[in-house]
């Protein structure tokens, strides 16, 4: 086991799933940090909950806060709608309804809080191209400065100028190249749960800007999508 430890936060979906193949191949001892936070289905939580064991790690936490007391978005309040259908012209406009407010710099702050206790510096977070363009918590200037801050907030980085880094490999890579990059890590990801509005068995819509990310970047890449589609089981 390694002797460098790191945090990874591990939504259950293909990203963070990535991510996490990633810095194990780097030769990290994860240690990864799921939320309950008040979002629309659990399901994404199973899926964290069989990528640990997938990626091998021991350590797994899963921490509840709800961010659905505050609403704002589709995936906290079931009264905002999941955007469906939408081509890359819409997904690339205005920051959708599936933005939660807040979410990364609150997600980031507890795998900063459980770093500084386990002795870790690197924090690994799965966002990237593709989202941040809708996303502001997703972008190259947000991380820069999340992190910025992390080194002037904790001990480490006080005592260490600059130890704390937000690592972020697949912030310049397209859906396809991440999951080239997964695949060739041999990562499964069947495992895996991208999309926003799942039915009550787990199936995805097929419709929302996460399944059609998903789909189309396998398509691109020349894999099969593993996900369970409504129509595919109907």
């Amino acid at each position: 086991m390694s002797d460098r430890p790191a945090i990874l936060l591990l939504s259950g979906g293909l990203d963070s799933a990535t991510v996490g193949a990633i810095a194990r191949d780097e030769g990290y001892a994860l240690h990864a940090l799921s939320f309950r936070y008040g979002q629309r289905h659990m399901i994404e939580l199973e899926a964290a909950v069989r990528i640990a064991r997938h990626l091998g790690i021991a350590d797994h936490r899963i921490v509840e806060i709800d961010l659905g007391a505050f609403g704002g978005s589709a995936l906290t309040d079931d009264s905002i709608a999941v955007p469906k259908g939408r081509d890359a012209d819409q997904m690339a406009g205005d920051i959708p309804t599936t933005y939660v407010p807040a979410r990364n710099t609150i997600f980031l702050s507890y795998a900063l809080a459980l770093g500084e206790v386990i002795g870790a510096r690197d924090i690994f977070i799965g966002v990237n191209a593709v989202d941040f363009s809708g996303y502001p918590d997703c972008r190259p200037d947000y991380v820069g400065a999340f992190e910025a801050m992390a080194n002037l907030a904790t001990r480490a980085g006080r005592e260490e100028p600059g130890a704390i880094r937000i690592r972020t490999p697949l912030i310049a890579m397209t859906k396809a190249e991440i999951i080239r990059a997964g695949n060739a890590l041999g990562l499964d990801y069947g495992l895996t749960v991208s999309c926003y509005d799942p039915d009550e068995k787990g199936r995805a819509c097929g419709e929302c800007d996460a399944c059609i990310l998903r789909r189309e970047g396998f398509a691109a890449a020349g894999l099969l999508d593993p996900t369970r589609y409504r129509e595919a089981a109907s």
